[in-house]
């Protein structure tokens, strides 16, 4: 039963926020709210049950000195300052948490999104290599780009711009679209397995 009433739980949730979107009528009108609040409920034991994970996995690697413990020490210390600066002072402007988040949170995360660039460049180099036709497009097609977006590109040729405008708006956009309606066709198809019982291995233990 440990298993069974997870399923029927997921199956009738599912049901429901399918048929809600069809009937918008009672009893159905108003279960995605109902539905939204128990998910915010569930959402807030998960994350108890995440803090405590987290402080146990990292405890251990602190006691047993595991390697770069002293990055956990690091880690439970900013939740600790974070936690206890929230709790006792609360988030609003002007409060410790609001510094810490600002001034230490903010600069750390824009590090980290700006170490993103290089693997970008990284990733172009090794994907704009001319071995195939289409890769030969490709690094084509990002060239008129890249120069239609600097002043440069307009003082090679008055067209770059156009034609990196053009890239833009019609193959890119197709591309996008493409994507966007393969990842809407995934999420349906993984949505109806999980929904059917299909797919558990969010139950854990295998099959």
């Amino acid at each position: 039963m440990k298993r069974q009433i997870p399923l029927i739980i997921t199956f009738i949730a599912g049901i429901v926020m399918i048929i809600q979107y069809f009937i918008p009528h009672e009893p159905f009108a108003g279960m995605q709210q109902l539905f939204n609040q128990w998910y915010l409920i569930i959402a807030a034991f998960a994350m108890i049950l995440g803090i405590g994970n987290l402080l146990k996995i990292h405890s251990g690697r602190i006691s047993r000195k595991t390697s770069g413990w002293g990055y956990s020490i690091v880690l439970l210390t900013g939740l600790t300052v974070m936690l206890i600066s929230g709790l006792g002072w609360g988030i609003e402007r002007g409060t410790f948490f609001f510094y810490l988040f600002w001034n230490l949170h903010i600069p750390m995360a824009s590090t980290m999104f700006a170490l993103l660039a290089f693997f970008v460049a990284s990733a172009s180099y090794r994907a704009f290599r001319a071995r195939t036709i289409e890769a030969t497009l490709l690094l084509i097609a990002a060239i008129v780009v890249m120069l239609s977006r600097v002043p440069l590109g307009g003082y090679i040729w008055s067209k770059i711009p156009f034609a990196g405008d053009w890239i833009m708006s019609y193959p890119n956009m197709a591309g996008q679209r493409a994507i966007m309606i393969g990842i809407a066709l995934g999420t349906v198809s993984t949505s109806l397995r999980i929904i059917l019982g299909i797919e558990r291995t969010y139950l854990g233990g295998g099959k």
